[in-house]
């Protein structure tokens, strides 16, 4: 076994080796108008993407109101945003493309040249 110890495990990877939920990203016309009228740095685009939709089962279960902000991480990183239901099966969460849901997309390409936007393993925290 090349020295590593079996009985040493390493937590942080632990949570991504069993991820709770899978995070799929896509437009919404929100993210679209917010992108069109001011630029990836506008207000408007800004609040588009600073939002998770997750199921209203998930959300009570893990105790999340409307609007609070949640920590989503992922092995390529974490974001801070406004959690919101939405009718989705239970251990999927969506994003609307942009800075927050990049951040939470590893480079891997698999050899398409495109990171993978769907089915990203993430962890949801309440904050």
């Amino acid at each position: 076994m090349s020295g590593l110890k079996p009985d040493v495990v390493d937590l942080r990877m632990e949570a991504f080796m069993n991820p709770e939920f899978k995070l799929i990203t896509g437009r919404t016309r929100e993210q679209a108008k917010g992108l069109h009228s001011g630029g990836g740095g506008s207000e408007e685009h800004i609040k588009a993407t600073s939002r998770v939709e997750i199921s209203p089962d998930d959300m009570k279960r893990l105790e999340i109101r409307t609007g609070e902000i949640v920590r989503i991480k992922s092995a390529s990183g974490s974001v801070d945003v406004a959690a919101y239901p939405a009718d989705l099966p239970a251990g999927l969460v969506f994003m609307p493309m942009g800075p927050f849901a990049n951040r939470l997309v590893g480079p891997e390409t698999n050899g398409t040249g495109m990171p993978s936007f769907k089915e990203q393993s993430v962890e949801i925290i309440k904050l």
